[in-house]
């Protein structure tokens, strides 16, 4: 629930992005400055996960992901709030721009801290499939921020959503922050971290980090490359690519954004379950060999028309569940329990905001420019390759205890599954 809350910002921002570039951005570069609006806010995203990484690790996970779902909360309703360019002038925008960075600073310390936490609090043995329910819950988020577009879209009309009615999906982000939060402050810390904290008291922080943890902090990093080019390509950018390509409708468009979303929440959990039997690499192999092949030709697919979009959204999709499905599986077992919050909010930060937040910035700049429709495709698939570079130095975790402050390691006999 709380990490919906987080995402469902995303979605909205996604599903209103032509709205917000008549309010915010009029111009022959409005759509690229809508783009920037949802690329700054990942500027500060390493900033955050320096100061909240190292603080879930000091403190604790609960109090951390207590307090970064109010600041998103706040952020996100506060958008809703905002004058627009033809009342305030370049005023909106810098406006918009700021909401934006406080939540990419709040959300620099929720992804790592909820991924952590679930991993820490799962079965050895199911922690692909319990963790898989994280992912859920982001894509709840993208799927109830489309979905409440969606329904103001039918119910108000095009003309009434450009005047004002895209406000609605903003503020409701603040009774659903509420609820979150409150959600968050009932929970139990995490009985590893209590055990770390109480027991051990390893060196902790971000020299320790980057000092001793440097191949940890590279792998994480090339696989997130991977991951989130793919996602903010698929997720975020495609309903801005789908109007302006092939012109589908602002309805028809976000419909199959939600079909599509819907297709992958189902089969989350089967993928989760499925990598407590195989191991976490196989499918992250999977994914990025099945993404590296297919990208290119499903995105021409797409071109071809609405039915034959909604095909190659859904293919490429499930070609990525296999990632989406383990990440809370597989990147807190990537460091050890002093460590983990931090590394994880670090890495996944530093490499989302570099190559992530970006993505549709830059997808929208090349097409432009060079008016090649496939390029998101091209992205795909140099992201790809770079994740299968890193998946070869990713360590086997699945079934290995996250207890203790040694790097998790199925090839280890001392790390052999705890019977939690």
């Amino acid at each position: 629930m709380g990490n919906a809350t987080e995402w469902f910002d995303y979605g909205v921002y996604a599903a209103t992005a032509t709205y917000l570039t008549d309010a915010f951005f009029p111009g022959e570069l409005g759509t690229l400055g809508t783009m920037l609006g949802f690329a700054v806010s990942f500027v500060l995203r390493p900033l955050g996960g320096m100061v909240w990484g190292p603080l879930g690790d000091r403190v604790g996970r609960k109090a951390v992901l207590a307090t970064t779902i109010l600041l998103m909360a706040a952020a996100t309703g506060a958008i809703g709030l905002l004058p627009t360019h033809a009342t305030a002038g370049a005023l909106a925008p810098v406006l918009l721009i700021t909401l934006r960075v406080i939540q990419g600073f709040s959300t620099g310390g929720e992804y790592g801290g909820a991924a952590t936490y679930l991993a820490e609090c799962a079965n050895d043995r199911r922690r692909g499939f319990l963790g898989s329910f994280l992912e859920f819950g982001t894509l709840a988020g993208f799927v109830g921020g489309s979905t409440v577009v969606l329904a103001c879209q039918l119910v108000l009309g095009s003309d009434a959503m450009h005047d004002g009615g895209w406000r609605i999906p903003f503020l409701l982000a603040v009774p659903l922050g509420l609820t979150g939060w409150y959600l968050r402050a009932k929970l139990d810390e995490s009985p590893v971290f209590q055990e770390v904290a109480e027991h051990d008291h390893p060196p902790s922080g971000l020299r320790e980090l980057v000092t001793t943890y440097r191949r940890e902090l590279l792998t994480l990093g090339g696989l997130v490359i991977a991951l989130n080019v793919v996602n903010y390509t698929l997720l975020t950018y495609q309903p801005t690519y789908l109007q302006n390509t092939i012109g589908m409708g602002e309805s028809a468009t976000t419909a199959m954004m939600l079909i599509g979303q819907l297709v992958m929440m189902v089969a989350l959990p089967f993928f989760g379950r499925l990598s407590d039997r195989v191991g976490r690499r196989p499918m992250w192999l999977f994914s990025l060999t099945g993404l590296t092949v297919l990208a290119l030709p499903m995105y021409w697919l797409m071109g071809r028309g609405t039915a034959w979009a909604i095909i190659g959204f859904i293919v490429l999709g499930l070609l990525y569940v296999p990632q989406l499905s383990t990440i809370s599986a597989t990147f807190p077992a990537i460091f050890p329990t002093h460590v983990r919050y931090a590394g994880f909010a670090l890495g996944y930060n530093v490499a989302t905001a570099a190559f992530g937040g970006t993505a549709p910035l830059i997808n929208e700049a090349v097409i432009d420019s060079t008016h090649w429709a496939l390029f998101p495709a091209a992205y795909m698939v140099a992201a790809s390759v770079i994740g299968l570079i890193a998946c070869a130095f990713l360590r086997e975790t699945a079934g290995t205890s996250l207890r203790g402050t040694e790097v998790p390691d199925a090839q280890q006999p001392v790390f052999a599954a705890a019977k939690t």
